[in-house]
């Protein structure tokens, strides 16, 4: 029998990281995305569900309002980006909590749990050779599209306020997201944080110095917080 799965999350994003990792388990089946908790609570109105991955603050109704709403919820894992929410989590019998950025190795053990308490066994032959298998792209909300982006195309990611300036040898894509989640998506081999708002591809930077990379003739800051990350990055020490 397969484990009939929801997610809800009010972040595309967050959505598509979620339907990625879970990609990886036969066992489960996603029957619907939701992107609010009145929309989750009619599908639990209408379908048998066996698990939610929920995120705990929503507009409108949130993640534990619509969980204290259920009379007989299904095992849920809470996801969000704040972690003053945990011990609330627990306290509704949650089977974990993942905070954001979601690393696919932390997710492999909320998904041991949810498996064990079912008494389902994980099926450990499909999963990737290496956790970086499943960031091979990302997937971006640039306008009204959804578009896939290979990793290995990527000279570096900008951050600019609430967006991200993804840069490609032909092209720049402008997308809503923060720095910080696409930082845990990407390969950490072949990625290195340099700045509070630079993210480089490492076999892409031409040259380097204390405080600056150059990528396609453009100097990029080396941050004093991120200095010995960098210089690890680019073999410097």
């Amino acid at each position: 029998m397969k484990i009939k799965a929801v997610v809800v999350d009010d972040e595309p994003h967050a959505i598509e990281i979620m339907v990625k990792y879970l990609a990886h388990f036969p066992e489960v089946e996603i029957i619907e995305t939701c992107k609010d908790g009145m929309s989750a609570f009619h599908t639990l109105q209408r379908k048998s569900v066996d698990l939610i991955f929920l995120d705990v603050k929503m507009p409108g109704l949130s993640g534990v309002e619509l969980l204290k709403s259920l009379k007989n919820p299904p095992k849920v894992i809470f996801t969000t980006a704040f972690t003053e929410y945990a011990v609330e989590g627990f306290e509704l019998d949650a089977v974990d909590y993942l905070v954001k950025p979601i690393s696919f190795n932390r997710f492999l053990k909320a998904m041991d749990k949810v498996l064990a308490s079912m008494g389902a066994k994980r099926q450990a032959a499909i999963l990737p050779e290496s956790t970086n298998d499943v960031n091979k792209f990302l997937y971006l909300k640039v306008d009204r599209k959804t578009v896939k982006v290979n990793v290995k195309d990527i000279y570096w990611i900008e951050s600019i306020r609430d967006y991200v300036k993804v840069v490609l040898l032909d092209k720049v894509l402008i997308s809503k997201q923060k720095i910080s989640i696409l930082e845990e998506l990407l390969p950490e081999d072949q990625f290195c944080r340099i700045h509070k708002s630079f993210i480089v591809s490492i076999n892409k930077v031409e040259s380097y110095y204390a405080h600056a990379v150059e990528i396609l003739g453009k100097e990029l800051p080396i941050g004093r917080n991120y200095k010995q990350q960098a210089l690890k990055c680019l073999q410097l020490v």
